[in-house]
């Protein structure tokens, strides 16, 4: 009952201020038809936010900030607090997004570390910001998002970067055996705010909205109990920066389809697709000149280079170098997997193999629906098998103890004579799970509900 009422109280305060100035203009002697037929007249880009105030659309935009979760910002409200929030609120909130008076709060400062090593800087704005970047991202989407490239897939709704790599592996199967693989270094740090909102301003008249974007870029940082001013980047965190960077980079792709090149782009990272090492190189030049000096970026040389597509990898893949690719797993994402499950499988006093099961299905469920889309099952069978080598390991080092390991060895049916001498045997963990792989085979850890990596859901 409670969360009906509470629903019923966010329909209102969505939409009963509209009726308010309503009564407000019959008041005054105004005729609200005619102040809706002068508003008629501004062209549509002119009064967008009236769009973002919509009760449609704030309820959709609530509902997905909701379904996203994530922590508390700078207040320290939570997603869950926020309708109760806006129901006290959000008369207050209406009426500074069309004034113009709408202030962001700085962003809390986040860390988290990439998984080619090094930290990601994350700006997590406040749940209200969070809730009006949203609203304001679903207006904007509808007009940047009909014109972006067919070839940008990042952070776009109906496209993945599973359709970036099918792509991908397109133009090398046509015959596209070099790529220019091009890494923007630090982009959502480095992104000209005055640019972006040259960008913007192409089809965005509607002042508010500009203040209200320019607003969330220079909102500031919260690190340390310090407020940094933001004086070029779009801090990742909020809903609003992943079309903010579409909006730098469609700038680039558009370029790329001018000069008639096959590329496919997620986020920041770009591939080129070219039939030679020379042609390559020439492109890698001209874009390097492009995003410098143009978009005011940087290319990390580091990263970037000109190679085969079997040497490089693209969102975590790469392909076979026969005449017809496959998918495969990228080699830096295979060793980062195994970190994961080391560290999830190292020697847990106290802890059960079933919880220490439960806790490798969550990754390698995710895992797998991601890593699944390769083509390369063998590789997939081969890290089952290391796995289940690993929980081997992990129940010898829990036994610890000779005679517990007897014990064991004797209750998994191992003779006698052989269970006296590998529980007294000072030979590893690992040489030891070798022979145990008689004794603990793949029947036993799927029957504890252990992932395979290579069976479909």
């Amino acid at each position: 009952m409670g969360g009906k009422r509470q629903k019923n109280q966010l329909e209102l305060a969505f939409t009963y201020v509209r009726r308010g100035e309503a009564l407000k203009d019959e008041r005054k002697g105004t005729e609200p038809s005619l102040a809706r037929h002068e508003s008629e007249r501004l062209a549509e880009s002119e009064r967008l936010m009236e769009g973002v105030c919509e009760a449609k659309n704030l309820k959709q935009a609530l509902r997905r900030v909701k379904r996203n979760g994530g922590s508390p910002g700078i207040d320290g409200m939570t997603v869950e607090e926020l309708p109760r929030w806006l129901i006290e609120n959000w008369a207050k909130v209406r009426e500074e997004l069309l004034t113009g008076e709408y202030k962001p709060l700085p962003v809390k400062r986040v860390e988290i570390e990439k998984p080619d090593g090094g930290t990601r800087k994350l700006g997590i704005p406040t749940v209200r910001d969070r809730f009006v970047q949203q609203a304001v991202l679903q207006v904007l989407q509808q007009i940047w998002e009909p014109t972006f490239s067919e070839s940008s897939y990042g952070f776009r709704a109906g496209r993945s970067a599973h359709q970036a790599v099918e792509t991908a592996q397109q133009y090398v199967r046509e015959g596209r055996r070099w790529v220019v693989d091009i890494d923007l270094e630090k982009f959502f740090d480095r992104v000209n705010h005055d640019r972006l909102m040259a960008r913007v301003n192409t089809r965005v008249q509607d002042k508010r909205m500009l203040g209200l974007i320019r607003g969330f870029l220079k909102s500031g940082v919260l690190e340390k109990g310090l407020v940094s001013p933001s004086e070029e980047g779009t801090p990742q965190g909020g809903p609003l920066s992943p079309l903010l960077s579409n909006i730098v980079l469609d700038e680039l792709d558009a370029e790329l389809e001018k000069r008639g090149h096959k590329f496919v782009r997620y986020a920041d990272d770009c591939n080129v697709y070219v039939h030679s090492e020379r042609a390559g190189q020439r492109v890698m030049k001209s874009l390097s000149a492009l995003i410098t000096k143009r978009l005011r970026l940087r290319v990390n040389e580091s990263k970037s280079a000109v190679g085969r597509p079997h040497e490089r990898k693209f969102l975590g893949f790469s392909f076979t170098s026969r005449k017809e690719p496959k998918r495969r797993i990228a080699a830096k994402a295979l060793e980062r997997f195994k970190e994961r499950i080391r560290e999830i499988t190292q020697r847990q006093r106290g802890v059960s193999l079933e919880d220490v099961i439960e806790e490798l299905n969550s990754y390698l469920n995710g895992w797998k629906g991601y890593f699944g889309f390769c083509q390369t099952p063998s590789v997939l069978e081969k890290l089952n098998g290391w796995i289940r080598r690993r929980l081997r390991c992990l129940m010898w080092r829990q036994w610890r103890k000779p005679k517990r390991r007897q014990r064991a060895l004797l209750k998994l049916g191992v003779e006698r004579g052989l269970a006296m001498r590998l529980g007294s045997s000072s030979k590893g963990a690992w040489r030891i799970s070798r022979v145990l792989g008689d004794y603990l085979p793949p029947a036993y850890f799927i029957s504890l509900g252990l992932t395979r990596l290579d069976v479909k859901a």
